[in-house]
């Protein structure tokens, strides 16, 4: 995508507001800043088209998703609490005495406070009414993404906002639970090994006070009853062990030495890092932030683009040798189409400093005599360019650029896409995918060539890799 004219005293228009460069603030300021020392680090140039925005972009995206810092649980449930008597006769449950309420499926996101990576969450919250009262119910929603608009673990999140219910409240007792999903990146050695590499880590906790505080209480069958609909079973909640020692990726042991070296190598980027967490109201020191700066500038390593232009050009020499004729070249009309599908890739995006994933689906044809493509060709095609700061349009062209030039021309690529920057921001489309094509040769100017190769793509490709 384009951008606006880089010199106009206004930032563009995101999320429906116009921000005036004299009006930011001293965090704003100070975030950019450190951005563009990250930018450098990578070795970019932020002054370049396309990252003049970046450092503007990623500090109002990063303080949009701390935003719950400066709220207050108190404001959002004062004035919400609403009279509703129970039952007439006195016998049984419900209204505004022991009439258990759910609200299902609250799509939020939040930061990880080991790595500054976004995940998404699925909420379902609950309580048992009590004093004749009950509570408006988009206030269950704004009081969950309080919480989740902080830097978070999973299981801290549930706590804090069953507790802040419970003491808003003042019901009968409270449940929570929480089905969170936190993205795997890859780096570049262990994806070009292990084609089967699994994208996310998915967990699902739960936090319970008052008559559910109890795991084996009753009320958490009646909840969970009202949940089975939804896929979720209780013998899927883990504990709160088994949360703190799987979730995050880049906390594994297996990453602790590969830290260690980055902080060495990049003292700057880590710096840097430790300045964003200061300038969202939070403490680098805090037990669980200290080791949060290595492993963000571990996992934005993974887009230096100096190791991938070496590690492509290895990889390029006898390409040619690959693709000698086994006999004279047939003519067009005797080229039979290839395809590979479902190449799962991962990126970053540049405007964003975000990560956006899905397939990849190369269709191409091959005359006649000359061997198709390898699939691992085209796979380490596929990451050599999604392992850089990118847009998906730029990434799509250059993946039928690069393999048009092996096979001398008719090429029709289609990436698949969910992006981060849709959920973390003020935007927060949920479930959204985007696709894009370039088409180059005959297939640019055959429909027939083109709707057969869509046609072989299979639906829902995207859910393959999650």
């Amino acid at each position: 995508m384009g951008s606006l004219d880089e010199g106009h005293l206004c930032v563009e228009i995101e999320n429906g507001m116009k921000l005036d460069v004299s009006e930011k603030e001293p965090e704003t300021i100070a975030i950019e800043d450190a951005v563009k020392v990250l930018l450098q680090g990578l070795g970019e140039d932020f002054n370049r088209d396309g990252l003049k925005k970046t450092p503007l972009r990623v500090a109002k995206a990063l303080r949009e998703g701390t935003r719950g810092y400066k709220q207050k649980v108190k404001d959002i449930v004062q004035g919400a609490l609403f009279p509703e008597v129970g039952l007439h006769d006195g016998v049984g449950h419900a209204g505004g005495v022991g009439g258990l309420v759910i609200v299902r499926d609250l799509d939020l996101f939040s930061y990880c406070e080991s790595c500054l990576l976004p995940f998404q969450l699925k909420c379902h919250v609950g309580y048992v009414p009590s004093g004749q009262r009950v509570v408006g119910l988009s206030k269950l929603s704004r009081v969950a993404d309080v919480f989740a608009k902080r830097l978070q673990d999973p299981q801290r999140l549930a706590d804090e906002i069953c507790s802040a219910l419970h003491h808003g409240i003042r019901p009968a007792g409270v449940a929570v639970i929480l089905e969170c999903l936190h993205i795997h990146f890859p780096n570049v050695e262990s994806v070009l090994l292990d084609s089967k590499h699994q994208g996310w880590v998915k967990v699902l906790v739960s936090s319970g006070s008052g008559v559910f505080g109890n795991e084996n209480a009753d009320a958490w069958s009646d909840f969970l009853g009202l949940l089975k609909f939804r896929g979720v079973t209780v013998d899927r909640t883990l504990t709160r062990d088994s949360v703190n020692h799987s979730w995050c990726p880049s906390s594994s042991s297996s990453m602790s030495k590969i830290s260690s070296e980055l902080v060495a190598a990049n003292p700057e980027m880590v710096a840097a890092v430790a300045s964003i967490l200061r300038s969202l109201g939070e403490d680098p020191l805090r037990k669980e932030l200290v080791e949060t700066p290595s492993h963000f500038v571990r996992w934005l390593m993974n887009f230096e683009n100096t190791k991938l232009e070496m590690k492509l050009n290895g990889f390029a020499c006898g390409i040619s040798d690959l693709l000698k004729p086994n006999g004279e070249i047939s003519s067009r009309n005797n080229k039979q189409m290839h395809s590979e599908l479902n190449l799962s890739f991962w990126s970053q995006c540049e405007h964003h400093l975000l990560p956006f994933y899905g397939v990849v689906h190369i269709g191409y044809f091959c005359p006649k005599g000359i061997n198709h493509l390898g699939k691992s060709l085209l796979r380490s095609i596929v990451h050599f360019y999604g392992f850089k700061l990118q847009v998906q349009e730029r990434l799509t062209r250059q993946i039928a650029e690069t393999v048009s030039s092996i096979l001398g021309g008719d090429v029709m690529v289609v990436v698949e896409a969910n992006h981060t920057c849709m959920i973390s921001r003020g935007i927060e489309k949920f479930g959204s995918n985007t696709a894009t094509i370039a088409v180059l040769g005959r297939f640019s100017t055959d429909p027939a060539a083109r709707a057969m190769f869509l046609q072989s793509i299979p639906d829902d490709t995207t859910s393959q890799i999650l």
